[in-house]
């Protein structure tokens, strides 16, 4: 059924858009700064998000789960929070984080142990589409109307239909446009003092580190932690193979042939791209005991542990150049968006930012209302996304300005990863994000459909062979990613080998019938 994925060559660009000291964690809905980009004095939403129809007699306490690190005063910022929540919807909420360590198993846990949660974010790489299928969420078609007519009304009707998984709303989408696609984030200051090329591909990028490598010596070329499925191999599929999307299970899929499935685990591409890893390993541009690194990629660069990361995207590059001039002004970033090499541009897809109501919440309609009240009513907003103004920032010409800097503030812009919750008409920016905006202004021009992200398995026939795969991916497969397997073909052998005894053929073959079946549904060429 499987055909061999065949080798691909990545194009040299001769041409390369440095970026340095731009880009923040949020995008640009527009925006580029000055007056127009303080939606702060506007208030078009100000206090809208009264819910009505639903019964606030009973004081109820709110579990909101995000994911990432919490902010240091977060604590403050919850109980300003909960002094309008209570006099607004008799609630008080709690903010729980996972902590970017095991955060999926965390997640997993926390939809499957039936523990109270009443608001969680979801993503497509939260596997939001696998669980809406398996009956995580509550449907809120009906919930929307009554319990948050505001905020029904506010996020488009086409952003809802695209959230749909078999037919009903799951999630609550971010309305904020922008461009989460990838690209290599390095040292510039480095790069023009050793005279070292810009990455701009595969190539381009390990001559860097090997520059790094010579010249820094007490410096890790490339930043890495524990998760190399994501942060090691997805980009460098992303870069090197043009993916539709970063499948599970070693299924590949080209982006300009979408109806054409292969494995990529045992073939060609992935034998080369395992001995490239290797040889970045062999040759010290990552830590050897990189599977057990639990650090952010961004923090091992602003820290200066760290030369470059592989992928990331233009808006937390932009946090990252925050972080720097406060701390290191005399230093330099750069970056380089993939889609400026392999032509894949996506604007984010409605999925990729949200908050669902899980299936063990008592407390749905609340949970709704309250929602509505972060992303539609001001004062919740602009405090959950950016602190006291005045103690946390300041605007200054229209623009998002820190107070202190990020060893001081304990809650810097975004602090509480509140990507989902961002609404375009009070979102502030930073003067570093004229430089995003000018990142999403070539993504624009090379802009394509997302293919993928309206894919939603069901990984029902198949859930015990996932789970064992899942393990033998951990245990075989990451060393090998990591380049810590001395003999790639002999451990490539051995993943294989105990890949198709968990199961894997299998799961490739219902993984593509689904996918195939979703191509030919939605007409996706």
């Amino acid at each position: 059924m499987f055909k061999k994925a065949g080798k691909t060559v990545s194009a040299l660009l001769t041409t390369a858009m440095l970026v340095s000291a731009l880009a923040a964690c949020s995008s640009n809905g527009g925006n580029t700064g000055g007056a127009t980009n303080a939606p702060a004095n506007s208030g078009t939403n100000e206090g809208a998000g009264a819910a009505t129809g639903i019964d606030t007699s009973k004081a109820v306490e709110l579990q909101f789960y995000m994911l990432g690190d919490a902010p240091k005063d977060l604590a403050s910022i919850q109980d300003e929070i909960n002094k309008m929540a209570k006099e607004d919807l008799n609630a008080t909420v709690k903010f729980n984080y996972t902590s970017w360590t095991d955060w999926d198993q965390k997640y997993k846990l926390l939809l499957g142990s039936g523990q109270q949660v009443d608001l969680i974010f979801t993503a497509e790489w939260t596997q939001y589409q696998s669980y809406a299928k398996k009956g995580a969420f509550q449907p809120l078609d009906e919930l929307l109307p009554k319990a948050a007519p505001a905020l029904n009304e506010f996020v488009p009707k086409d952003m809802w239909e695209a959230v749909k998984i078999d037919g009903k709303i799951y999630t609550v989408p971010a309305t904020y446009k922008e461009y989460v696609t990838d690209g290599f984030v390095w040292r510039e200051d480095l790069r023009k003092k050793y005279n070292l090329p810009t990455p701009v591909d595969i190539a381009t990028f390990e001559q860097y580190m090997d520059g790094i490598k010579k010249n820094e010596p007490t410096m890790t070329p490339l930043s890495m932690n524990s998760d190399v499925k994501t942060n090691l191999m997805d980009r460098f599929k992303a870069i090197s193979h043009s993916p539709v999307g970063a499948l599970p299970y070693g299924i590949d899929v080209k982006y300009d042939s979408p109806g054409e499935v292969s494995s990529y685990w045992g073939s060609e591409d992935q034998k080369s791209d395992l001995v490239t890893l290797k040889r970045w390993q062999d040759n010290g541009y990552m830590v050897k005991n990189v599977l057990a690194v639990k650090d952010t990629l961004q923090d091992q660069v602003t820290s200066g542990k760290a030369a470059a990361i592989l992928g990331d995207n233009p808006t937390r590059f932009n946090d990252m150049v925050i972080k720097i001039q406060s701390t290191h002004p005399d230093w330099e970033l750069g970056y380089y968006p993939y889609p400026k090499t392999n032509g894949i541009a996506t604007p984010v897809h409605p999925i990729h930012n949200g908050f669902a109501i899980p299936a063990s919440s008592k407390n749905a309609e609340r949970a709704l209302a309250f929602y509505e009240k972060m992303v539609t009513d001001k004062r919740y907003n602009l405090l959950t996304q950016y602190g006291v103004e005045g103690k946390n920032y300041e605007v200054k010409d229209g623009y998002y300005t820190m107070i202190g800097d990020s060893t001081s503030n304990g809650f810097p812009r975004e602090g509480m990863n509140g990507w989902a919750w961002r609404n375009p008409e009070f979102m502030l920016f930073d003067k570093n994000y004229d430089g995003v905006k000018a990142i999403f202004d070539e993504l624009d021009k090379i802009q394509v459909p997302d293919k993928f992200t309206g894919f939603a398995e069901d990984y029902t026939s198949y859930q015990a062979e996932r789970a064992a795969l899942e393990q033998v991916e951990k245990q075989y497969l990451f060393p090998l990613n990591a380049g810590l397997v001395k003999d790639v073909d002999a451990g490539l052998n051995t993943f294989m080998e105990k890949a198709k005894q968990a199961g894997l053929e299998k799961i490739q073959a219902e993984y593509t019938k689904q996918w195939l079946a979703y191509v030919q549904e939605q007409g996706i060429k």
